[in-house]
């Protein structure tokens, strides 16, 4: 069944994800292209990953736009490059996120940084990026945000090395249940999708961690890693705006090796 048939048609939507360069975002942002999505794909620093990505997608069903997340304000500039000219965003999804260790037994310099680093990329830009898309979705009367959390920033992290990654992924989540909650009757819709360990290039550093892949596989579920691709599927879902009702639910997918 074709997705216009079966209502997952984005024809006419236009759509904004941060770090679309790779990983989920690049599934995701490949997925909503195809699905009929004008897709503004955000990259840091890899802008060939997120080419290759959409090169079979047509010119004027893409745009790509550069951002260091890292950088105070920088969201803000994203934001500005993707309207600019009045254009409509109908769709926003905030994926971009940095993993860095902050081990309990490491030196207080590396903790600093790597909580300030975390912060700042994870919550403080993402955020941003939030508090824009509300105000623009409240000038058109409806939008759509997904927010890309993790189950560790259900749950807390498996590893005791990434604290900061864990607590920055439940605040980005908390934040867009708030959104959803407060703006339910202004026509905004918000979500959250707690993915377990996805098969991206952070799990293979995830795999280090926990002993190698095999013994991560073997403490899963299903014995199997995520696909991206099904996460994809998810957001294409949600990126409808069909889904009225569901706004403010949190998706867990992670095969069945955390259930709530």
């Amino acid at each position: 069944m074709s997705e216009e048939l079966n209502g997952l048609n984005l024809s006419g939507r236009r759509v904004l994800i941060t770090g679309a360069s790779r990983g989920i975002g690049a599934a995701i942002a490949l997925k909503l292209a195809k699905a009929g999505a004008e897709v503004v794909a955000h990259y840091g620093s890899f802008a060939s990953g997120a080419i290759e990505n959409l090169k079979d997608i047509a010119e004027d069903k893409k745009e790509f736009i550069q951002a260091d997340l890292s950088k105070p304000g920088a969201a803000r500039q994203l934001w500005a490059k993707a309207t600019e000219g009045n254009r409509r965003v109908d769709v926003v999804i905030n994926n971009a996120a940095i993993n860095i260790e902050t081990p309990f037994e490491g030196d207080d310099e590396q903790w600093d940084e790597g909580w300030q680093q975390s912060i700042q990329v994870n919550v403080l830009e993402a955020a941003s990026l939030i508090k824009q898309a509300v105000n623009h979705f409240l000038e058109v009367n409806s939008g759509v945000l997904i927010t890309i959390s993790s189950w560790s920033g259900q749950r807390g992290s498996a590893l005791s090395t990434l604290p900061a990654y864990a607590a920055t992924k439940a605040a980005i989540k908390a934040m867009t249940q708030t959104v959803a909650q407060g703006y339910a009757k202004e026509g905004i819709q918000a979500f959250v999708i707690a993915p377990g360990i996805v098969k991206t290039r952070m799990s293979e550093q995830a795999a280090i961690l926990r002993g190698g892949e095999d013994k991560m596989k073997a403490a899963l579920a299903m014995g199997e890693l995520v696909p991206p691709e099904e996460i994809g599927e998810l957001v294409n879902f949600l990126a409808t705006g069909r889904a009225r009702h569901l706004t403010g639910a949190t998706f867990d997918i992670n095969g069945a090796s955390y259930i709530r």
